[in-house]
C-alpha cells in the first residue's frame, strides 16, 4: 500500500509524535511519504525531519505554497491513502482529485470545516465520535494512542537530578507537554506555590507561548528547563506525573508517564477519563485550585511507589494492524 502523511506544522509536540511514529513503523509494510513543510527540517532540537526514519523518503515543500504543492505532490505521487494530520493538512485534501482515500486523525476534535469534506476518519478517543457528521461516523474508526519502544537512559534520574540542583530524596512532581494555556500550567504552578509541600519540587519540561511568563513566576523550588528531546529520561527522574490541563483529548503523555510508572495527579480531562480505567489516576476537576492544592499535598506527604500497569492494550505493532484493517475497508468502500 502506498502511504502519504501530511503535517505542515514545524515544532515537534505530541500530535508530529504521534504522526512521525505512524509514519516509522508503517514503513516496515508499507510505501510511506511523509511531506512536511520546509522549515521542519531546519537543524534544532525541536524540528521534525530528522525524527523520519532514514528508510523512509520525506518530501519538504514551501512555507507559504505547502498546500498547493503537496496537491500537485499527491497527483503525482498517487498514493493509495493520503492520511492528513492537524489543520493545513486537512484544508489540503478538499476537494482533492488525486483518487485516493482522504483520511484524517481527529487529534484535538472534530471540525466540520476541515474534515466534513474527508472520506474517512481516525478518532483517538471515544468521546469524539458523538460529534462526528452522521456520513462520516459510518467511515471513523476509533484506534487509541500508543507507545513507542523508547527506554531512558540508565543514568537519567541520577543525571538530571544532579544537573538542576534536585537532591536525591526530593519529591518531584513533574509535567511534560507544549507549554500553552490549555494545558493549566499556570494554575499547576499556583497550587504548587499554595500547597508548599516539604521537600518537593515542580518540574515542568516543555515549550510553547506561555513559558517566558511561567518562568518569571517561578520560584526557587520551580524548574522549566524548555525543550527535551529525550522527554522518556524527565519521566525517570519525576517521582509523580501531574497534568492540570483544561483540555486534553487523549494525553499521549499520559502512556509515556505509566511507561515510567509514575503515579498520575490529572484534571477530568476527556483523555484523562478515557484511560482512568487502566491509569487508574488521582482526578481532580479542571481549573478547581483548592482541589489541586489538596492533591498536591497528599501526594507529597503519601509518596506513592511507582508500579506496572497493563500497557498491552497500547502497543504499536497492535494500532498498525488496526490501521491496516480500516484503510483496507474504506479504500474497497471508496473503490466500489
Amino acid at each position: 500500500m502506498r502511504i502519504a502523511h501530511l503535517l505542515f506544522t514545524d515544532r515537534f509536540a505530541g500530535s508530529e509524535r504521534y504522526a512521525i511514529e505512524l509514519a516509522n513503523a508503517q514503513a516496515d509494510r508499507h510505501e510511506v511519504t511523509p511531506i512536511l513543510r520546509a522549515s521542519a527540517a531546519e537543524t534544532r532540537p525541536d524540528a521534525l525531519a530528522h525524527r523520519v526514519d532514514a528508510r523512509v523518503r520525506t518530501v519538504l515543500v514551501d512555507g507559504w505554497r505547502a498546500r498547493w504543492q503537496a496537491r500537485r505532490l499527491l497527483r503525482r505521487l498517487k498514493p493509495d491513502v493520503a492520511h492528513a494530520h492537524l489543520s493545513q493538512a486537512c484544508k489540503t485534501l478538499r476537494g482533492l482529485d488525486a483518487g485516493c482515500l482522504r483520511v484524517a486523525t481527529l487529534h484535538i476534535h472534530y471540525k466540520p470545516q476541515q474534515h466534513k469534506c474527508l472520506d474517512a476518519l481516525v478518532a483517538i478517543a471515544p468521546w469524539q465520535l458523538a460529534d462526528v457528521d452522521a456520513r462520516l461516523r459510518e467511515h471513523t474508526v476509533q484506534i487509541d494512542n500508543w507507545t513507542a519502544p523508547i527506554r531512558a537512559a540508565p543514568d537519567a534520574r541520577a543525571r538530571l537530578r544532579r544537573a538542576h540542583g534536585i537532591a536525591d530524596d526530593a519529591w518531584v512532581f513533574g509535567a511534560l507537554g507544549r507549554v500553552e494555556h490549555s494545558k493549566g500550567l499556570d494554575r499547576l504552578i499556583e497550587a504548587f506555590q499554595q500547597a508548599r509541600p516539604p521537600n518537593a519540587r515542580l518540574v515542568i519540561v516543555g515549550q510553547g507561548p506561555e513559558l517566558d511568563a511561567l518562568r518569571r513566576r517561578a520560584g526557587p523550588e520551580l524548574l522549566l528547563p524548555g525543550f527535551s528531546a529525550e522527554p522518556q529520561d524527565w519521566m525517570m527522574a519525576f517521582d509523580c506525573f501531574v497534568s492540570a490541563a483544561r483540555s486534553e483529548p487523549f494525553g499521549l503523555v499520559f502512556l509515556e508517564a505509566m511507561q515510567a510508572g509514575l503515579p498520575v495527579l490529572a484534571t477530568r480531562t476527556q483523555g484523562a477519563l478515557h484511560l482512568a480505567p487502566r491509569m487508574e489516576p488521582t482526578l481532580v476537576p479542571q481549573d478547581d485550585l483548592p482541589a489541586l492544592v489538596t492533591a498536591l499535598r497528599e501526594l507529597a506527604e503519601r509518596r506513592p511507589e511507582r508500579r506496572s500497569y497493563p500497557m498491552q492494550h497500547y502497543r504499536l505493532d497492535a494500532k498498525l494492524a488496526e490501521f491496516d484493517t480500516f484503510y483496507a475497508r474504506e479504500l474497497g468502500q471508496l473503490r466500489r
